[in-house]
């Protein structure tokens, strides 16, 4: 299997990429599977590139391309304004335009990092609804840091569980793709009419 990675922290070192080294290594550790890392900020140039010349170069092709055949997408940003961050945007939107179906169906685990706890709400009011409009299954744990989250009990807790949720949902769908044993999908169907005979109350 393979697990991709998106960090789109711009400092070196960077909170953002600890939490999403972090949420891999949860999410490797239950899955065995192969971690790729595509940090943005070595690729933004050539995503601002992607806007004015309508494709994308070769480096920026290689990591949409990583993105569209992972069984399982990390997602991890900082926070500029209370949302995402513009490279981070800027990634996903030249990603659709590409492909607009590359995300479909896709089990995604979000992550942000932030200076204060009262950002938190980037997850549900920012990052879910992106991922959704792109048509991504995203894992119903987010995990968020903020400063004072780095060496506290919550922050593991957090990420096992989403890391858990999304590692469910990846071998879930590896398990679903491997052939099985053919089966008759009208053998358990009920006529309507059978159906509506059962709910009567006897007598």
């Amino acid at each position: 299997m393979r697990l991709v990675v998106v960090s789109a922290g711009l400092s070196v070192p960077s909170s953002t990429r600890l939490l999403a080294d972090r949420l891999a290594a949860a999410t490797a550790g239950q899955t065995s599977a192969e971690v790729r890392v595509i940090e943005l900020r070595d690729l933004a140039v050539e995503i601002a590139h992607t806007f004015t010349s309508g494709f994308p170069a070769a480096p920026l092709a290689d990591a949409f391309a990583a993105v569209a055949e992972a069984d399982g997408l990390i997602v991890v940003t900082p926070v500029f304004s209370a949302s995402y961050s513009g490279l981070f945007k800027s990634f996903f939107d030249a990603l659709s335009v590409t492909d607009e179906d590359a995300l479909a169906g896709k089990p995604v685990l979000i992550g942000a990092t932030g200076g204060t706890a009262r950002h938190s709400l980037v997850l549900d009011h920012a990052l879910r609804p992106l991922f959704a409009y792109l048509k991504a299954v995203v894992v119903p744990t987010g995990v968020y840091a903020a400063s004072e989250d780095w060496g506290a009990e919550g922050l593991d807790g957090r990420t096992a569980r989403a890391a858990g949720e999304l590692a469910a949902l990846m071998t879930g769908l590896s398990s679903a793709a491997r052939p099985g044993p053919r089966r008759d999908s009208f053998e358990e169907v009920v006529p309507f009419e059978q159906r509506l005979a059962a709910l009567r109350p006897a007598g």
